[in-house]
């Protein structure tokens, strides 16, 4: 059986959508994250698919590293699930988003719980930071 392309699959948030038509055009700075939600499954997506230069451009400046390495502990990203959401809608200029991560690592199988902050700037939502990780 052949493997889909990344234009074809569903996308890694697990919207239930082709990538193209949910986080790819994101990725590909053709669309704009409406809701800080869709920020965060676009970053999820992007953590992913390692896309860093992406996961750069949503940080926020004043948070941002100087340097994102992906990849070098092995993990993969296989599943998100939302949790809560507070704000974050296209009349707010603030949001959280606390979900949980799973993934497979050297380790085997795990998961995190992160609550993150976003916020808009310039117009256009950014990740400010964790707020807590468990």
């Amino acid at each position: 059986m052949p493997r889909r392309s990344r234009q074809t699959r569903p996308c890694p948030c697990g919207s239930g959508a082709a990538y193209t038509d949910c986080c790819g055009p994101l990725h590909a700075g053709t669309a704009k994250a409406a809701t800080a939600e869709a920020l965060m499954r676009s970053r999820y997506s992007a953590f992913a698919l390692g896309d860093a230069a992406y996961l750069m451009r949503t940080w926020h400046p004043e948070t941002r590293p100087e340097r994102l390495d992906l990849g070098s502990d092995g993990r993969r990203f296989t599943g998100l699930h939302l949790l809560e959401t507070t704000g974050g809608t296209p009349l707010h200029t603030q949001g959280t988003v606390r979900f949980r991560a799973d993934y497979t690592d050297a380790d085997g199988p795990g998961s995190q719980t992160e609550n993150s902050e976003f916020e808009r700037l310039g117009g256009d939502w950014v990740y400010v930071d964790a707020l807590g990780f468990s």
